[in-house]
């Protein structure tokens, strides 16, 4: 399969294999130590955490509240110390926002004993104080290696300059850390941004520690057409990387059997990529489930599998309940047939969920049934951050008069479309009231709710 559609010839840089890298214990002692308290001096922890990086750093609370699953602790002298420690060191509070978003676990390190060497160590080497900020700031999990440090420090620094000057890198001799470096540099010739290479970097991941097979395999890759700058390039290197040429060609007789053509598997690898490596029981029973189902024909099924891959991974069991509540609300099989052939993740949703989502849109706003099943992808949106919201925008307008609750908009207009198309039509549409425009966007953001 990776000889199809082949596109032309790309220069690759020579790789050599490197071990696992050591990690930092002062970080990961000290995180593990975090976590351990109870349940309520957790909770406890987790509040302090949130109200700390709010006051300390100016983050919001939703960013605030997603550190605080990573990293919490019921004290200030540990991210004190670290935050009063940057500081110090130049780095101004944008950058340090960045870090501890990107890397949380800094705060629970010794600032004295884990970080405050290693910069001294980085500075001793002749850095500057702007390049020192500038370069931990894009990759601040560097700060979790000792032996390795300077070796990744210099080549985060050294891309840096190059891309801003579009030169090319001086990549290093001989180390423990070259194989590693010299793959994330062929993958930054091919065009990969920096914010996908710099995370690599800290990555043990074998593809791109490793050696024999980095460079066939993504030369595969590229002839397949898979862009560079997308996070699914990625996904299709560690794929092929991981998979031998039976194995593949074992998978793609799976598929064949099933009726795909050698050009639809390819399609699905480069929208899916691990759809390849699912198991052949998997594949096989999560075709023949759909198939059970009764909704589609063979052709159509394959279609809809070629459209989203993903559905093969999903169980017989949640199949089956989907389905089930979709005809319990008092959809027919044609109508489901079509909303998977819209939106084939829709076969695959948790009864639970589509549930709630389908008896909101027409018990509680009065949309009829048939407005779902014509658009699916409602199913699909966040309760609390899309339908709701927007839910009590209309409610709102409904009850001012502005909308007419037996003539309510079309749910594509509503729910579906984006949020600067929605507050055109909705909300900035009555600007002469700045008021009540004020009002509808308090709405909007959660800021107030409406009366049922």
């Amino acid at each position: 399969m990776y000889s199809l559609l082949l596109h032309g010839k790309r220069r690759f840089v020579d790789v050599q294999k490197w071990p696992s890298l050591i990690v930092s214990l002062n970080l990961w002692r000290n995180a593990a130590s975090s976590s351990a308290s109870g349940v309520s001096d957790g909770l406890k922890g987790k509040n302090f955490t949130v109200s700390y990086l709010v006051d300390s750093l100016s983050l919001t609370k939703k960013l605030a509240e997603s550190i605080s699953k990573k990293v919490t602790f019921d004290d200030k002298s540990h991210p004190d110390s670290v935050l009063n420690l940057f500081r110090s060191h130049g780095f101004t509070d944008s950058q340090i926002s960045a870090i501890i978003t990107d890397y949380p676990l800094l705060l629970t390190a010794d600032a004295e004993k884990s970080i405050g060497p290693k910069l001294q160590l980085l500075l001793s080497r002749g850095a500057s104080t702007s390049e020192l900020t500038e370069t931990i700031s894009k990759v601040p999990r560097i700060l979790s290696k000792d032996r390795s440090l300077t070796v990744y420090y210099d080549f985060v620094k050294e891309v840096i300059e190059a891309d801003s000057k579009f030169g090319t890198l001086c990549l290093p001799k001989r180390g423990k850390q070259e194989n590693k470096i010299r793959n994330i540099s062929a993958l930054r010739e091919l065009g990969m941004p920096q914010r996908m290479l710099f995370p690599l970097l800290i990555s043990n991941r074998p593809h791109i520690c490793g050696k024999e097979r980095f460079q066939e395999s993504l030369k595969k890759v590229v002839e397949m057409g898979f862009d560079p700058t997308t996070p699914r390039f990625l996904e299709a290197l560690r794929i092929v990387m991981g998979m031998n040429n039976e194995t593949v060609q074992e998978k793609v007789n799976v598929y064949k059997r099933l009726g795909f053509t050698a050009e639809d598997i390819l399609v699905m690898f480069k929208r899916f990529p691990i759809f390849l490596a699912l198991s052949e029981k998997k594949i096989t029973r999560g075709f023949e489930t759909m198939k059970k189902c009764g909704l589609l024909e063979d052709e159509e099924l394959r279609s809809v599998v070629k459209m989203f891959p993903q559905c093969l991974g999903f169980s017989e069991e949640n199949i089956l309940n989907s389905v089930e509540t979709f005809l319990g609300l008092g959809f027919s099989r044609d109508e489901i047939a079509m909303m998977v052939k819209r939106l084939p993740a829709s076969i695959g949703y948790s009864g639970e969920t589509v549930k709630k989502k389908t008896e909101f849109v027409v018990k509680e706003m009065s949309w009829p049934l048939k407005a779902v099943a014509l658009f699916p992808q409602v199913l699909g949106l966040s309760m609390e951050k899309r339908i709701v919201p927007r839910c009590n925008v209309i409610k709102a307008l409904i009850s001012k008069g502005l909308i007419k609750s037996e003539l309510l908009p079309p749910l594509s207009s509503a729910l579906v479309c984006t949020d600067q198309d929605f507050l055109k039509r909705y909300v900035r549409k009555h600007d002469l009231d700045e008021e009540f425009v004020a009002e509808l966007m308090a709405i909007f953001t959660g800021e107030m709710r409406t009366n049922k």
